[in-house]
């Protein structure tokens, strides 16, 4: 039977895709952690693991026990939570899945905003393109989610969802700097850097494209922070929202000017799985990032 010890040891292994190296995490011999894995197989009747000459993959019956033991540490830790909430202690550790250009900006400041409130808490944040988060959150390994424009799906529950415009996004003295508004048309006369399609960004953008026009990017990047430096440099011009530049608008290096058209509204989720309950650290941060991007939202 499963107990504590052998659900870590067994989800360590999963993750480093060795025995070696998940008992150096584990700071425990190899050969007990092999044990335990060849205890579970044997009452198992079944190979967890796929012995490879490069590591250890999960075999088909290994992904069932490895969702399994996720969902058992993750209750486990809300158990725990609960408990000391309820003396009082008002502790505990949420993980969050969130993408890079979101970790780099406005959830940096909520983190650190929640953390001056609630010092006790600990927070882990994992970063990955909007696929990853979802799965992350799908298989326990984070408790929620912020990202844009995340798939729809079975086994996540949104909590929160804000809708704003793109913007075309240039430098102080771009031709186009003093416009108010402006249309997806103007755009293409200047030399485009766009986000490359691993973005769901680019969807966003080319969905704001006149008929049968084609965005043709003298430069194309997975990277936020490239984009927004070319911008800087005219006449770039590249397409982002609000809070990805407000900073840069604070300070004066960049201008943000909303796009018109139906088609330039992003989504930004919030979300955490459809089944079982977060814990009350949890539903706390979730709470407060809600409110958080909300107030973000009425300021702009």
């Amino acid at each position: 039977m499963l107990h504590g010890r052998a659900l870590r040891y067994i989800d360590e292994v999963a993750r480093q895709g060795s025995i070696r190296k998940a008992a150096r995490t584990l700071h425990v011999a190899a050969s007990a952690v092999n044990r335990y894995i060849l205890e579970l197989e044997e009452e198992l009747q079944a190979p967890i693991f796929e012995r490879l000459p490069r590591g250890l993959k999960l075999t088909s019956s290994g992904e069932i026990l490895i969702q399994h033991i996720r969902e058992t540490l993750q209750a486990h830790q809300r158990m725990r939570s609960q408990i000391q909430s309820l003396k009082g202690l008002n502790r505990g550790e949420v993980a969050l899945a969130t993408m890079a250009t979101l970790a780099a900006g406005r959830i940096a400041e909520i983190v650190a905003a929640y953390r001056e409130e609630h010092p006790q808490v600990s927070l882990r944040i994992m970063v990955g393109d909007r696929t990853t988060v979802a799965e992350m959150v799908a298989l326990g390994q984070a408790d929620i989610a912020i990202a844009y424009n995340l798939p729809d799906d079975t086994r996540l529950q949104r909590a929160a969802e804000f809708h704003h415009a793109l913007g075309a996004v240039v430098a102080p003295a771009h031709p186009l700097a003093n416009r108010r508004t402006v249309r997806m048309s103007d755009c293409l006369l200047y030399p485009l850097v766009l986000a490359d399609r691993s973005l769901s960004l680019r969807e966003v953008v080319e969905a704001t494209a006149p008929a049968r026009a084609t965005l043709v990017p003298v430069v194309e990047t997975n990277s936020m922070e490239l984009m927004k430096r070319l911008a800087r440099t005219t006449p770039h011009i590249t397409f982002l929202n609000r809070l990805d530049v407000d900073r840069e608008m604070a300070t004066g290096d960049l201008v943000f000017i909303p796009l018109t058209g139906t088609g330039s509204l992003q989504r930004l989720n919030i979300l955490h799985r459809a089944r079982g309950s977060l814990s009350p650290a949890g539903s706390h941060f979730m709470q407060f990032a809600q409110e958080r991007l909300l107030a973000s939202f009425d300021e702009n």
